[in-house]
């Protein structure tokens, strides 16, 4: 089903795993494409509570765009990004689950916009990001310009992509570009952490926040506080509501099933 990664789905885990080593794991048409399907089978499966998204290796989580690839395929720069990168990062963003990225190598151009749009992310502190557009005549894209500025600031979004400098995992986890910086030992046993955490989490809550901080971005106050109320009306009608003030009343920790 898959050429360009593999995708497990076990135990309320969804894992998306990119797997074109040879290229360090740079973004194809078809590639972006399984990612996206990928996303999508994850979102209608209401068995997956969490998702993460890793490459294979330690050496790169993904090299950016396959330019080769791009070239070969006979599109514009602007359908390849219609067409392809802009389902896989609204697809993202859209899922109502949490989405890990587990950086365990280099994340550079439109690899650094795939690892931003996910939720949170986790770096091995010896690893780097670089929004390196500018070196070969571009700008940021893949939502980079939407998000960069947004998570740190105009003036260093600015700093960093007309740089297209080299962020060390532990200054980026510093400035707030990514969620965690942790020694290359410690990866596996810190993403699996994270995984745990939101696997037993009460999913529909989640899955309304992340909602909500989407909207968030480009809306106001009013219209914020009628996404709050419409969003906690539904939420106390399911199941994991009722299991975690009964959990709350009896002292105890609540067991949630993610409905």
């Amino acid at each position: 089903m898959y050429q360009n990664l593999i995708f497990e789905n076990r135990d309320g885990i969804a894992r998306i795993t990119l797997n074109r080593p040879d290229v360090f794991h740079a973004l194809s048409p078809a590639l972006i494409s399984e990612i996206t399907q990928a996303i999508r089978i994850a979102a209608e499966d209401a068995s997956v509570r969490v998702v993460l998204l890793t490459a294979t290796g330690e050496k790169a989580f993904c090299s950016g765009a396959d330019l080769k690839e791009a070239s070969a395929s006979g599109m514009s720069a602007g359908e390849i990004l219609r067409d392809y990168y802009e389902p896989m990062i609204t697809t993202i963003r859209d899922i109502p689950k949490p989405v890990i990225c587990r950086l365990n190598g280099v994340a550079v151009g439109a690899g650094c916009s795939l690892a931003l749009a996910c939720d949170m992310v986790i770096a091995a502190e010896d690893t780097y990001l670089s929004f390196a557009f500018v070196q070969i005549g571009l700008m940021p894209d893949a939502g980079a310009t939407f998000f960069l500025p947004r998570m740190i600031g105009l003036a260093r979004a600015f700093e960093l992509a007309s740089s297209g400098r080299r962020i060390p995992a532990t200054e980026a986890k510093q400035i707030g570009l990514i969620t965690h910086s942790v020694p290359r030992e410690s990866l596996d046993e810190e993403t699996g952490k994270l995984i745990a955490c939101y696997r037993h989490a009460p999913t529909l809550a989640i899955g309304a926040m992340k909602r909500a901080f989407n909207q968030s971005m480009h809306s106001n106050l009013p219209q914020m506080l009628e996404t709050e109320r419409e969003s906690q009306e539904m939420l106390f009608g399911t199941d994991d509501v009722r299991e975690g003030i009964a959990a709350f009343l009896e002292k105890r920790k609540p067991d949630f099933q993610g409905r």
